[in-house]
């Protein structure tokens, strides 16, 4: 591996934490919206990655890392239960008087997006330094 897959793999990470902060930007959006249903009901979402490895892909050595990082496998809804609530004078309210609301926890969603704000300032410090890092390379043969 060179010291220029660290762009490739810093990059990917940096999309794979846009990813998550988008979809913790929209829990958060939906966490008070009340539904008459459950099948109406927004359900938190998160996005599942997976690090990518020549090594463990076994590819050859020409490929010159061009699957190493992160890949988004896609965004799951969560399966924690709804929140009924009973709501007799709210407009949505089904015929037993109940309004269900997302499985939003906005506590965790802060905290996760807190953790994918820093994993993404983290990864800009990563390509900073190796783009420090090779412009000394070029002025060591002045």
């Amino acid at each position: 591996m060179s010291i220029a897959n660290i762009f490739d793999i810093a990059g990917s990470a940096m999309n794979a934490q846009s990813v998550r902060l988008n979809t913790t930007a929209s829990n958060l959006a939906n966490a008070d919206a009340a539904a008459s249903s459950i099948d109406e009901t927004y359900r938190g979402r998160h996005p599942v990655f997976t690090a990518l490895n020549n090594d463990v892909l076994d590819l050859d050595a020409n490929n010159n890392g061009a699957n190493v990082g992160v890949q988004i496998l896609g965004i799951v809804e969560s399966d924690a239960p709804l929140q009924p609530r009973y709501e007799p004078g709210n407009p949505l309210a089904n015929e037993e008087g109940y309004v269900f609301y997302p499985n939003v926890n906005p506590v965790e969603e802060m905290a996760n997006m807190i953790s994918a704000s820093r994993s993404f300032q983290m990864n800009v410090e990563v390509m900073n330094s190796a783009k420090e890092m090779m412009q000394r390379v070029l002025t060591l043969g002045q």
